[in-house]
């Protein structure tokens, strides 16, 4: 991790599965909303309509307010899907902050590696093939050392993740 007196914390939070989920997914446990993307269900694809996971939201906030830098990361491609993103983040009140996607022949771990957070959080992937499709696993070693992973269940939400954002440096 970057070390130093002045430097801000940054924590990339991935968007999609992570603290974003299609709307169909209300009301659902989380082993459901697992069955309905592995099932194609059609609110899957419906980006406008996606919702936060549990208090995604107020939890961000909170991590900003005491000083991190938030920066998302989506799973989308293209600027049409990333402004929806980005509309999604503020009608739900989640800080305002860059959302980084990958660009023509990147993958995530290009991304992470560019922006170079101090923290990724980050789901399982549970419904998409696991830790293969996951983004710390695949980031270099040389660059893994930097960056501290933080992982939840897919579609679990973050509201179990500290309050206080130094201890996710710490524990987590």
């Amino acid at each position: 991790m970057q070390e130093g007196r002045h430097h801000k914390i940054k924590i990339m939070v991935f968007l999609q599965g992570t603290v974003l989920m299609h709307h169909g997914a209300l009301g659902r446990t989380r082993e459901e909303r697992v069955r309905q993307v592995r099932d194609g269900d059609l609110t899957v694809f419906d980006w406008p309509a996606y919702v936060p996971v549990g208090r995604a939201a107020e939890k961000t906030r909170g991590w900003k307010a005491q000083g991190a830098e938030i920066v998302y990361l989506s799973a989308h491609r293209t600027g049409e899907n990333v402004q929806t993103d980005v509309a999604l983040l503020k009608t739900n009140g989640f800080p305002d902050a860059p959302v980084f996607h990958r660009e023509a022949g990147e993958e995530y771990r290009d991304v992470v590696e560019r922006v170079r957070p101090d923290i990724l959080v980050e789901d399982d992937c549970e419904s998409i093939g696991g830790e293969r499709e996951m983004t710390y696993p695949q980031i270099r070693a040389e660059t893994k050392g930097s960056i501290k992973s933080v992982v939840v269940k897919e579609f679990g939400g973050i509201d179990g993740l500290p309050d206080d954002f130094q201890d996710l440096l710490r524990n987590s």
